[in-house]
């Protein structure tokens, strides 16, 4: 196969395969169909790859019949040489058929092989999944999964957690279906309380569908959460199960923490201590990075600050990571100090922040290369409190350096 000169036109521009499903744009190129509908899903702007002439979507592909039995009559004559043939495309599932799977759900029987159909035809190709993208699907996917969480079974619940990640997208249909519903955020934190090692391919499900819903959810449903909720998302922050766990978990609070009265809610699940316990593990860069930005948030209310300072080496990392991380990093974590420094100052937690080296990582800031906004915060609390840490080699320079300018 490697010494064959495949010709040239049956190559697809974006994948570099021979084209399985040729189809042809309005601006006259060919693409594998699979390649150009990925494109066009995940691009932000829907232009032509080749050409960067604009595109109007999957509207605007003709199946190219001609170049895909040239491509089957050329693999054909080179099967000998090594080359698979290239079957003809089957035809997505129609609506009836789909509707017709949804009804069969609904039968205990049945329930099982047609989930295993389902997920068989969202996963073979985008175009499945696209013909999917229907509210009947979701729907009766939602009624399934709620009917399990009722029965307290987990029979076909992590094919159709799955099934619904693949064939999601946030129409005004689907907002409806799943926004406002309560039992359903239940039976979502309920799949997350079974234990982990025997379920953790179905909480990682659990965890991406109830990150849909909260995206679109209701102010009514996101502000009505109980601690139950916040207290199992908590936990998941300390759960060893699997990093993308403590990522989604993370996500999910920062989506829902300004709505009502969550942020005191996670505050009292004990949010505080277990994101400095997680940041403490040295995590990934994006790890850090919703870490902080949660932590920012819970710190702008005395109770958050209060949790904060109770942590004996909460000070102590926010400023070790500064400067370290990502410039995110860096607007969080000063944020975080500001918010300390400006109405939680006692003069323990001011000695503290200079034993740990809090304030010469603020000197840093002030002289280091990032945002004039961040330096001119970094400056604000220096200036704050300069008579308690006028001790501090730093802080001399720093006001040396302030005089001379």
């Amino acid at each position: 196969m490697d010494q064959i000169e495949v010709p040239q036109f049956f190559i697809c521009p974006i994948s570099l395969q021979i084209m399985k499903d040729p189809v042809t744009t309005i601006t006259g190129i060919s693409y594998d169909r699979e390649s150009i509908e990925q494109w066009l899903k995940t691009g932000k702007e829907t232009t032509c790859p080749v050409t960067k002439q604009p595109l109007l979507g999957d509207s605007g592909l003709t199946s190219n019949h001609t170049l895909r039995r040239l491509i089957q009559a050329w693999c054909t004559q080179n099967a000998a040489n090594g080359v698979e043939r290239i079957t003809t495309p089957k035809s997505p599932p129609s609506k009836g058929y789909l509707l017709q799977l949804v009804r069969d759900l609904q039968v205990v029987h049945l329930c099982l092989s047609t989930l295993k159909k389902m997920e068989a035809l969202a996963t073979e190709s985008e175009r499945n999944r696209k013909s999917m993208e229907i509210p009947a699907v979701v729907k009766g996917l939602v009624c399934l999964i709620l009917r399990c969480y009722n029965d307290r079974k987990t029979a076909g619940l992590e094919e159709a957690l799955k099934i619904l990640c693949l064939v999601w997208i946030p129409s005004n249909e689907n907002r409806v279906i799943v926004s406002k519903n309560n039992e359903f955020i239940d039976s979502l934190t309920w799949v997350l309380q079974l234990e982990s090692d025997n379920h953790a391919a179905l909480k990682t499900n659990a965890m991406l569908v109830l990150k849909i819903v909260l995206e679109v959810a209701t102010t009514t449903l996101s502000e009505n959460l109980n601690l139950e909720f916040f207290q199992k998302m908590v936990s998941l922050l300390r759960e060893n199960m699997f990093q993308h766990a403590a990522k989604s978990a993370l996500n999910i609070l920062i989506e829902v923490c300004p709505r009502g009265r969550n942020r005191m809610k996670i505050i009292e699940a004990n949010a505080v201590f277990e994101l400095i316990e997680l940041e403490l593990g040295k995590p990934e860069k994006n790890i850090t990075e919703l870490i902080f930005n949660l932590l920012a948030q819970l710190c702008s209310c005395v109770d958050g600050r209060f949790q904060f300072l109770r942590h004996a080496g909460a000070i102590a990392i926010v400023s070790k990571r500064i400067l370290r991380v990502s410039p995110a990093t860096d607007d969080r974590g000063v944020h975080i100090l500001t918010s300390i420094c400006k109405f939680s100052a006692r003069k323990e937690v001011l000695l503290e922040m200079l034993k740990v080296g809090a304030v010469t990582k603020l000197c840093m800031v002030t002289q280091a290369d990032c945002g004039k906004y961040l330096k001119e915060k970094a400056t604000e609390i220096l200036r704050l409190h300069c008579n308690i840490w006028n001790k501090s080699p730093c802080i001399q320079v720093y006001l040396l350096t302030r005089y001379q300018r």
